[in-house]
């Protein structure tokens, strides 16, 4: 069953409107016909399933045919990336969507390789938008998450101050133990806020301020991973925490 967003304002009594490029996709790409089923979830995260009831001018109209079970996680998670180099974001993005991410903000660092400006991010975040949209739809979710625009270590560590857990996969930290523990102590309805670092590490001076604003260093076990897998392999980790507590994880 394929996946559609809409605003809220496209909901009517018995029917949904789509609208936009999702038309086309519909009608000329996927080549639906009505009484097809689809599956609508609006802005504010409600969710339905319908059938295609017709084509016209508008747009496609499909009617709801009932409430489709939700498929967020119970808790907040947003990952902020040391920004990686050439396209490996874009791969972070996708998979950390479907792994359950509400958000992913880029980051910029000593470290990083790669260098953007404000203009070029600004540039790329379109691009970075329509990857995390897609993947919401492959993965069914029952919101887009953002991805937002490329901020400073200190703006990072700022922001994941206000979350009720902030953890920093850090390479240099040792042992298990303590990530066990934080793990387990996730509870559903939190907020979490992930650091990673980008190819060439954390500067010591980046983990004091991490420090500073009581984020935890976790390990991840004695290999060292990429920056493309490190944020993948802690979100699989909490997913699979989270939903476990919680039963089966999922909003109703």
């Amino acid at each position: 069953m394929y996946q559609f967003f809409v605003e809220e304002d496209a909901v009517f009594a018995e029917r949904i409107l789509i609208t936009g490029a999702d038309v086309n996709h519909i009608k000329n790409v996927l080549r639906m016909k009505p009484g097809e089923q689809i599956r609508v979830s609006t802005s504010s995260g409600k969710n339905y399933l319908c059938r295609i009831a017709e084509f016209n001018e508008a747009g496609v109209l499909a009617g709801i045919a009932g409430e489709a079970q939700g498929t967020e996680l119970p808790c907040r998670i947003v990952l902020f990336q040391g920004l990686p180099k050439s396209d490996k974001l874009e791969l972070i993005i996708q998979k950390a969507v479907e792994l359950g991410a509400a958000e992913i903000v880029p980051v910029a660092m000593k470290n990083c390789v790669a260098k953007l400006d404000a203009k070029k991010a600004q540039g790329k975040r379109a691009r970075w938008q329509s990857i995390a949209e897609s993947a919401a739809k492959q993965a069914k979710r029952s919101m887009i998450p953002a991805v937002g625009g490329l901020i400073s270590l200190k703006e990072a560590v700022e922001a994941a101050a206000r979350f009720d857990i902030g953890l920093v996969c850090y390479e240099n930290e040792h042992g298990m133990a303590g990530t066990r523990a934080l793990m387990e102590s996730v509870r559903p309805g939190q907020s979490i806020a992930v650091l990673i670092g980008p190819e060439g590490g954390f500067d010591a001076s980046e983990i004091a301020l991490a420090k500073e604003a009581g984020m935890h260093m976790i390990s991840l076990g004695s290999r060292i991973l990429r920056t493309e897998t490190a944020g993948l392999a802690i979100l699989s980790v909490l997913m699979y925490q989270i939903e476990s507590f919680a039963g089966d994880g999922c909003e109703r």
